[in-house]
């Protein structure tokens, strides 16, 4: 029998996912897959999750929850130099790297009853923060951490949207200089994403160009320009159609270093990151990841 540890955040999305706990160990069950579970604690865990991870002799991890806990999984697991496959049941408001996979419950099942493992990059940020989807500052980037919890929960990513409708008339622009693979660009933008993945913010195609295991990272940033326009432009970017726009910067490569004069926060999968300047740099086919395809 194939032993998994199972990771679950019991407030990720509408905390459903813990009353379907039982019924979930069972389809595991039934693929001849032994679960431990372990349930996630508010603060730093770090010790006490890899005690766990070791003492379960597992097989592999599955982590249960929002890009958010797939973030902390795969960083203590990194970090304790703990070379396990990883997979994901998206189960939080946002679940950005389980949709580039088309994932759901039965499908990860599947993967893990079958062994069906491909590995994929890491990005990581100034040499200590993992991220497997998205690190991104500027305007929109922070919303994640300003809605209520309880407006999430009841309302999903429709709360980001109604938070970031909101804020539209409070955008500004900030001076940004990038390196791209030793490549400089100086120019305002209000917002830059770096994507491991096509997926953000719900939406499979951001990044037409961007696959998990190619070795780069993909940057775009919504340049300075008139607010009128901030909508439909901020709707090509979310559709992936966007390459030709000029007011659109766009790029691949494996090392990228951002700064600005502006003081700004960066967001790593959901999750507060370091302040810029920020060395992002792509750690090619680091984690083995459970997915059929």
């Amino acid at each position: 029998m194939k032993r998994i540890l199972l990771i679950y955040n019991p407030v990720s999305g509408s905390a459903a996912f813990k009353k379907n706990l039982d019924e979930i160990i069972e389809k595991f069950q039934r693929k001849n897959i032994l679960l431990t579970i372990y349930r996630t604690q508010a603060g730093n865990f770090f010790e006490d999750f890899i005690e766990c991870v070791k003492n379960s002799n597992a097989e592999g991890v599955i982590a249960a929850g929002g890009d958010g806990t797939l973030h902390t999984v795969i960083n203590y697991l990194m970090k304790a130099e703990i070379n396990l496959p990883v997979g994901v049941i998206g189960s939080g408001t946002s679940n950005d790297f389980a949709t580039q996979f088309e994932l759901d419950t039965e499908k990860t099942i599947a993967a893990v009853a079958e062994n069906k493992i491909r590995p994929v990059d890491l990005g990581i940020v100034n040499g200590k923060e993992y991220f497997i989807n998205v690190a991104s500052a500027g305007a929109l980037t922070s919303i994640a951490h300003e809605v209520d919890a309880r407006q999430k929960n009841s309302l999903g990513k429709i709360a980001y949207y109604i938070h970031g409708i909101g804020e539209i008339p409070n955008f500004k622009s900030v001076p940004l200089k990038i390196s791209a693979d030793g490549e400089n660009f100086e120019f305002d933008a209000f917002f830059f994403l770096v994507l491991n993945s096509s997926a953000v913010a719900g939406m499979k195609k951001v990044a037409p160009f961007a696959q998990i295991d190619d070795g780069k990272l993909d940057l775009i940033a919504l340049k300075k320009f008139s607010p009128l326009n901030l909508i439909g432009l901020a709707q090509k970017i979310l559709s992936g159609n966007f390459i030709d726009d000029e007011n659109i910067f766009y790029i691949q490569a494996a090392n990228f270093e951002i700064s600005s004069a502006e003081k700004l926060i960066s967001d790593l999968d959901g999750e507060i990151g370091d302040t810029l300047p920020l060395k992002i740099k792509n750690v090619p086919r680091s984690i083995n990841f459970f997915a059929d395809k």
